[in-house]
């Protein structure tokens, strides 16, 4: 049986706060998200999120802070930016745009993060597995030292 893999980029001030809260509460939710806490969610990359999917994931969620919330001002709307680009760049690499998610959750939405977290799974679910051709992404430039 497919159990989805998600790597999930969480902004510390935000929804790894909200995802906090959803646990200390007790609330259920599918645990295929692996959660990495970040200071900003402005300082996720493309190659994060390449690497991601390189190293088996089945989708990627970023959670940041609602617009007009952010702890460095305008972090979250660089976000919103960078993912309308991420999300073509990764169709371009044949990787469909249902494997990607932005979510805004605050410190005090831990139901949010819940439902958004299930929901998400289940779509990854019913895409199945993504069986990438390791090619694709092995053969992509690194820009990251440039």
């Amino acid at each position: 049986m497919f159990e989805p893999q998600i790597m999930c980029f969480l902004c510390k001030w935000c929804t790894y706060a909200g995802a906090d809260l959803a646990g200390t509460s007790r609330m259920k939710y599918d645990p295929s998200g692996i959660n990495l806490r970040v200071m900003c969610s402005s300082r996720i990359d493309l190659q994060h999120i390449l690497y991601a999917f390189r190293q088996g994931a089945d989708g990627v969620f970023i959670g940041g802070c609602h617009p007009g919330d952010c702890h460095y001002v305008e972090g979250n709307y660089k976000t919103l930016r960078r993912s309308i680009l991420f999300a073509k760049m990764l169709e371009d690499l044949g990787i469909s745009r249902k494997r990607f998610r932005l979510e805004w959750i605050s410190a005090a939405e831990g139901r949010k993060f819940v439902q958004a977290m299930n929901d998400f799974t289940a779509q990854i679910a019913e895409l199945g597995p993504l069986n990438l051709d390791k090619m694709t992404l092995n053969n992509q430039k690194d820009f990251s030292h440039e």
